[in-house]
Parts: structure tokens; sequence; C-alpha cells
């Protein structure tokens, strides 16, 4: 085997083994609800997996097997199919597999693939490595061939074939290069005519395989990963795939970003079926709220109703993830959103995006955040992030998140600000004292209108029935003199929280990242 030849299958296997590494943890982030452990252990069994490969390898890689036998090139040939193939099919076998059971079963695909992977730069380094005393040298530059080609793949895979072709398409591709890989080293050994027709038109039939058979094997793939043992059939209404992650719609035009309820397509406060008085609550509890920054955007519901707000004159939304922008466009409910005059959507990381904007101020701060025990969330949920929220507001600003009913994370937020109080599952919080207005409340809620319609018409008695629920923070047909749920107050929050010990959610603890096993998906 030449020593060129060696360094292109280092890099080619280098490429392969981290792209399909990338394919999988997005396919594993999106199952698991995107869990902070499921990340650890999916690299664990990968590395474990590495590990297994390179030391089975043990047996070709002696002293009684001499240095250039050509035929012994079919070996990493055979393993380089077989990881091509079986990472190809990887991903619709865990979306059948986790129908059926939990997805840690899987990784057993991912500990075996990787294996194979594993074994094939140690059989390269064997084959394509005079032994001689340049041996030292040469084995350092097939290492960093194989590295090279893992950092091209981490890069390319991960923004652009992700971001272009989605994990069907970008799973197919590499699998098509695994196999062209393997035919090359199938016609440097030097076959006989016979076997070189066989082994070619093995690949050959692998490929068209891969080919073909790509959008049977991945039908319905999302679905079955997103609802796991509870996935009856059926296809998403609209799936946006890029390298920020994967969103889905169902039917009944619910949006899951990531595998996960994000919302649905409302602005109606008469069917309120996504709780979007939240948003509208704005208005009761700040007087003049001009200038908004919102982190996240998802269905844009909660950006149409604070857009449309009296007073609001400038809505600044900062969107980590661009494909909600293709799903928006789609419903009537916020289509106008993009066109808004007063609204400006960035597509950043918001935290960052406010780390770089230091000199911006707000009258008013709104995230409708994720589940608290997804992978990251301390990142928003922390005490860091409401201390530098403390330093973006203006004077009488507030700053109003969802805690995901998450005891830390409203404990969190009201040991940060000095004011403060709960509705329903979010906390508005402020550095001056605030309160919601009911009068007022009611004023802007009349006042209102989207699209050109009025939130509420008075003339129609269920519409007058919603408007007194909403303001006094009341769930339909809630019975009378029965305790209201939906309101409390920051001292009465830090009372409870602090005499039962609930933690503070700080960047050293990650305290609701943790909290469930490892295997647990929502």
């Amino acid at each position: 085997m030449s020593f060129r030849l060696a360094a292109l299958v280092a890099f080619i296997g280098g490429f392969i083994a981290l792209s399909f590494e990338i394919l999988w943890f997005r396919v594993y982030g999106f199952v698991s609800g995107g869990t902070a452990p499921a990340f650890g252990v999916v690299l664990g069994g990968y590395l474990l997996g590495i590990a297994l490969g390179s030391i089975a390898t043990r047996r070709w890689c002696t002293d009684r097997v001499a240095w250039g036998d050509r035929g012994l090139l079919r070996v990493p040939a055979a393993l380089l199919t077989v990881a091509s193939v079986g990472g190809f099919l990887l991903v619709p076998i865990i979306a059948w597999s986790v129908t059926l059971t939990t997805w840690a079963w899987s990784l057993l695909g991912v500990v075996l693939l990787a294996g194979t992977l594993g074994a094939v730069l140690p059989l390269v380094s064997h084959l394509g490595i005079t032994p001689d005393a340049r041996a030292g040298t040469r084995m350092s530059w097939l290492y960093m061939a194989n590295i090279a080609g893992s950092t091209v793949g981490s890069l390319l895979t991960g923004f652009v074939l992700l971001d272009s072709l989605g994990v069907r398409d970008a799973s197919m591709a590499l699998a098509l290069v695994g196999v062209s890989a393997a035919a090359l080293l199938v016609l440097a050994s030097q076959p006989t005519p016979r076997r070189r027709g066989v082994w070619l038109t093995a690949l050959l039939l692998c490929g068209l395989a891969i080919g073909l058979g790509a959008p049977r094997a991945y039908n319905h793939v999302w679905e079955k990963l997103q609802f796991r043992a509870h996935y009856k059939g059926g296809h998403f209404k609209y799936i946006v795939e890029n390298k920020s992650g994967v969103i889905t719609v169902q039917g009944d035009d619910k949006i899951f970003g990531g595998g996960i309820y994000d919302g649905v397509f409302s602005t109606s406060l008469v069917n309120d079926q996504n709780m979007v008085f939240r948003a509208y609550a704005l208005a009761g509890y700040h007087p003049a709220p001009k200038d908004v920054l919102m982190i996240g955007l998802s269905s844009g519901s909660w950006a149409q109703v604070i857009a449309n707000l009296p007073g609001v004159e400038r809505l600044t939304i900062v969107e980590i993830n661009p494909g909600y922008l293709e799903i928006i466009p789609r419903y009537p409910a916020v289509a106008s959103l993009l066109k808004h005059p007063k609204v400006t959507i960035v597509i950043d990381d918001g935290r960052r995006w406010m780390l770089a904007h230091p000199q911006r101020k707000f009258d008013a701060i709104v995230m409708n955040s994720s589940w608290h025990w997804r992978g990251h969330m301390t990142n928003l949920l922390g005490q860091e992030f409401s201390q530098l929220a403390q330093t973006r507001l203006n004077k009488g600003g507030t700053f109003q998140f969802n805690t995901t009913s998450s005891p830390n994370a409203k404990r969190t937020g009201c040991e940060v600000f000095p004011h403060g109080f709960r509705i329903s599952n979010n906390l508005v919080l402020s550095n001056d004292p605030v309160a919601i207005d009911p009068v007022r409340w009611r004023a802007a809620l009349l006042a209102t209108r989207i699209d050109g319609q009025p939130v509420f018409d008075l003339r129609q008695p269920l519409h007058r029935t919603r408007l007194d629920d909403v303001v006094a923070l009341r769930p339909p047909n809630w019975p009378k003199g029965k305790k209201l749920p939906w309101f409390n107050t920051c001292a009465n929050i830090l009372k409870v929280y602090r005499a039962q010990g609930v933690a503070v959610i700080t960047e050293d603890n990650l305290v609701t990242e943790f909290q469930h096993p490892w295997y647990w998906s929502h």
C-alpha cells in the first residue's frame, strides 16, 4: 500500500467518523429532548467503540503479518463498507427502536459502528508505513491526515451538510464516500480479475441500495424519534432541518423545536390554546413598554402580540434558529410579523447578542424559554443571566421569563431582582416596584388590534367573559371562591423555597440540567 493512499484513507476515515458522530449527536439530542447527559453518554459510547476497534486490529498488526501484503487491504475496505452502510442505517434503526424501548439500547449500534471506524486507522498505518527508520515520521503524518479529516468532517457536516441536505441526505452522501474509499482500497489490493469483479459489484450494489433506498429507509424517521412509543403513523405537516436544529409541525399546527413542544400559531385570548395571555400581560404590568427585547421566536405568536400592544415602538427579537422564519409565513395568525415595521429579527444566540450590545437598554425583556431540564438552559435560567438582564433594563424596566414551573428557576429569578411576582409559570421581575394594573390592562386589551382585528369584541358574551377572566388571571371555568393559581409574589416564593433548600441555578451547578437519569427522555 502506497503511503499516499494510506494518508488519503486516513483522511477519509477521520472525515466519515466525525461526520457520522455529528449526525448521531443530532439524532440523540432530538430523541432525548436535548437533555444534558445525552451528549456525554453518546460521546462515551462513540469513544468506547473507537477504543475497542483499535484493540481488535491487534491480530492483523503483528510481526507475523508481513508489511506489504496487498491482500490485507481488503480488510480495511470491508470495515469501511460496513461502517458506511451501517452509519447510513443507524438513524432509521434508532427511530424504529425508540418506538419499542428506551433510546439507551440503540447506543450499542454507536459502539459497534465506531469500532469498525476505529479499526481503520491502525490497519492503514500498519499496511502503509514501511518498517524502517522513518516509521515514526510517517506515523505522525498519517495521524495528522486523520485529524485533518476529522476536523474537515466536523466543520463541513456540522455547518454545511446539515444546513443544506439534512440528516437523510447527509448520511447518504457520507455512506457513498465511504463505499468509494473502500473501492479504492480494493483496487489497490490488486486482486484477481474475478475477485475484483465480485468486490466492485458488491460495492456498486451497496451504493445503489443506499441511493435508491434512502427515501424509504428514512420515511417517518423524525415522527418516530419525536413520539417514540406513542407513534401511530402519519407525517409531520412541516419539517425544517438546518445546522441549528430540527423544527417540526404536527397536523394540528403544534410546533416543536428539537423534539420539544414550542407552542401553537395563535394570538387568540378567546380560545387561548397556548396561554398567550402571558404575552399580553406586558401591557398590564408595564405602563409604557416602548422598546422591547424578546429572546426566542418559535411560532411568532408572542412576538405578534407584543409588536401590536399599544405603546410598543420597537421590538427586537433574537432567535438562534432561522428555520422558524420558514414556517411563520405559512400561518395567517403570525405571517404579518415578518413585515411588521416595528420588528427587527436578529439570528443569534440571545445571551451572546446581549453581551455584544452592552449599550442597548430596554423597557422590557421577554423570554418564553424552553424546558428547564434541557441542556444549556442554565445559560438563560441561571443567576448570571438574570444579573445580565438587570443591567439591560431602563428605569422601571421588567424582565419576564418562563420558568416552566421549575422551583429552582423561580427562586433564582426572585433572588436576583428585588421586586417581582409569578404569573402562571412566568416570572415578572424588576429593579423597581412592579404590579399588574387591571384597569390599564383592560384598556390595553380593548385597544389592541392584530392585522386590523380587535382582540376582544364586547358585543359577544363569550368575549366579555374571557376579558374578565384574563384581567383577573382566572383560568377558564374556574370555580368561584376558589383560590386563583396564576399569581404569587416573589416574597412568598422565596419564603417557601428557602425553607425547602431549593438551590439557586448557577453556571457552577447546572442544577436543573442533571435532575433526571441519563437515559430519561421527556
